[in-house]
């Protein structure tokens, strides 16, 4: 029993070293995994808190927007796309009002804004509205004949989804400066990669067959093994 005794206060003893020496590490390591939850839903708190007064904020340009529609006036709409780009820059729908500015720019003809609104997408906006962004800045280049800048954006398309359409806008391009195989190619780009039921192949194979139709592709030479032999007989 006393050896029992003996070895347990050793036992204890040991604790006591070892907590004397390595305790405040084990305070620490404890107040540093409170404080990285706490952090974390903190941060999580205030993402979803500006998540929603963005979603609030969003719902003012949205009626902005139409009114904007109605009178042909974009300026409102750009300013109110702006304010809130720079209160929420990381929020889904400071994109998407850039876009509805960029939008409402464009048809009244302010290229120049609707460059800026498109270019902040561009830049600062998420990934799935950046293939339509680059698309509409070609757009506007088009519009301001500035044709290879606005091949330079197309070439920045790599998103699938979006691969139709900057063919098609390609080749419009290409059509204004005269480049007509080079319009027909990318015709052909922008039927083979449309969805079957997009409107856009339908589109784009209007625009081929105006452009003279897409060219054949020779068919490739099928070797049997009769060249060969006649070869071998006329070098006898």
């Amino acid at each position: 029993m006393a050896a029992y005794d003996l070895e347990e206060q050793e036992r204890i003893d040991a604790l006591k070293d070892w907590w004397a020496k390595w305790g405040i590490w084990v305070y620490v390591g404890i107040g540093a995994f409170l404080v990285g939850v706490l952090s974390v839903q903190g941060w999580r708190y205030y993402q979803k808190s500006q998540g929603e007064q963005a979603e609030v904020l969003f719902k003012s340009v949205k009626q902005t927007a139409q009114e904007a529609a109605a009178s042909k006036e974009s300026k409102k709409l750009s300013e109110a796309a702006s304010a809130m780009a720079e209160k929420f820059p990381s929020a889904f729908y400071a994109s998407e009002a850039q876009l509805m500015a960029a939008k409402a720019s464009f048809d009244t003809s302010e290229f120049a804004t609707a460059k800026k609104h498109l270019q902040w997408v561009v830049d600062k906006g998420p990934a799935v509205h950046r293939g339509v962004a680059r698309i509409r800045l070609a757009s506007v280049l088009l519009e301001e004949k500035q044709f290879e800048e606005a091949l330079k954006v197309l070439d920045q398309v790599k998103d699938e989804a979006f691969l139709s359409m900057a063919s098609d806008l390609r080749g419009d391009i290409l059509s204004v400066q005269g480049r007509r195989d080079e319009a027909r190619a990318a015709y052909q780009v922008a039927v083979e990669k449309a969805n079957d039921r997009s409107p856009m192949k339908a589109l784009s194979q209007a625009k081929l067959d105006s452009a003279g139709g897409s060219t054949a592709k020779p068919a490739e030479k099928k070797d049997d093994g009769k060249d060969k032999k006649e070869s071998k007989e006329a070098a006898k």
